[in-house]
């Protein structure tokens, strides 16, 4: 069965409307859906949210944002994300109306960890917006902007460890249907798999350029491992943290041809929320009591861990 995306729309219309300030995640995947989404339906892009720690621009209130690339729990807060948050569907949690407006890939199938773990959505969030914004407005994908759409979230890495699910999410999403983007990135035949290698090389070379010859080009980090704020000077991304992430934002331009709007990205002021987050092994009664400690995001991202955040000060409640 294919996702009908007009239903979708019809339920979420907030997902293709014009001028929304949006968080994204300080990864690749979340970068890729703020330079799309900025270009495509002219959003701001006011903030970033890593689970432990949210920067948001002066003055906006946090519940106001849609947040891409993760999945609030929080029936009044706006939110798509690709991860696996329910943990088995014949025991919903009581509080599961707190995913009301949440565009979740993996709940659009009622696809849970305890059924459905080797078939969960094997993609990006960015590949979601690119199939639902598409049936809105036509999606150019130069053929340079394939190499890091596949690079995502180890997408290119699923795409060969798991060809059965990839293809089964491709018709899903309906990646088969031509003159689509989700085809022209899916179905190009200009990759073969030594071009492809390649490419990826070269941006691997790239990424590392960006970050002094060490992975992680491709983020943007706000916090340490203990949750502790890092890389920021009064309240504004450090000048050489803003450097590195503009010339990755730079480089996806340049691949993608969305262009990168100063206007459309807040670097500072902000205003810094901390959160607790902790990692536990799924089970279905440990699952039960972290649900009923109202977690503000989740994702069960193994058999073994299931990584949440606590909002102890009811930010998105004031």
């Amino acid at each position: 069965m294919n996702l009908d995306y007009q239903q979708l729309i019809k339920k979420y219309p907030w997902v293709v409307q014009e001028n929304q300030n949006c968080i994204v995640s300080p990864d690749s995947d979340g970068l890729l859906c703020g330079l799309f989404m900025s270009n495509y339906l002219g959003w701001k892009i006011v903030g970033f949210y890593d689970g432990k720690v949210l920067v948001v621009k002066n003055d906006i209130e946090p519940k106001s944002c849609v947040y891409l690339d993760m999945e609030i729990f929080r029936k009044e807060v706006k939110s798509v994300g690709h991860h696996m948050v329910l943990y088995n569907k014949k025991h919903l949690p009581k509080n599961w109306v707190e995913l009301k407006n949440c565009i979740s890939a993996n709940n659009l199938r009622d696809f849970d960890m305890k059924n459905n773990f080797p078939v969960k959505y094997p993609l990006g969030t960015i590949h979601l917006l690119l199939g639902i914004v598409g049936q809105m407005q036509k999606v150019n994908l130069p053929i340079d902007s394939l190499c890091p759409l596949l690079y995502t979230d180890g997408t290119f890495k699923n795409l060969f460890n798991y060809p059965d699910n990839c293809l089964d999410w491709f018709d899903f999403l309906g990646a088969k249907i031509t003159k689509t983007s989700l085809n022209d990135l899916f179905y190009n035949e200009h990759y073969t798999i030594y071009r492809l290698m390649i490419a990826l090389n070269s941006l691997f070379f790239e990424l590392k350029k960006i970050n002094d010859g060490k992975k992680g080009g491709d983020k943007i980090k706000i916090s340490d491992k203990n949750g502790e704020l890092i890389n920021f000077n009064n309240k504004c991304l450090s000048q050489n943290t803003q450097d590195k992430a503009k010339s990755f934002l730079a480089l996806l331009e340049q691949k993608t041809g969305w262009k990168y709007f100063d206007a459309s990205w807040h670097w500072g002021q902000f205003d810094i929320f901390r959160f607790q987050k902790g990692i536990i092994k799924p089970s279905q009664g440990r699952y039960n009591d972290l649900m009923s400690k109202n977690p503000l995001s989740l994702a069960i991202t193994s058999r073994n861990t299931l990584e949440y955040t606590l909002d102890k000060e009811n930010i998105f409640l004031k």
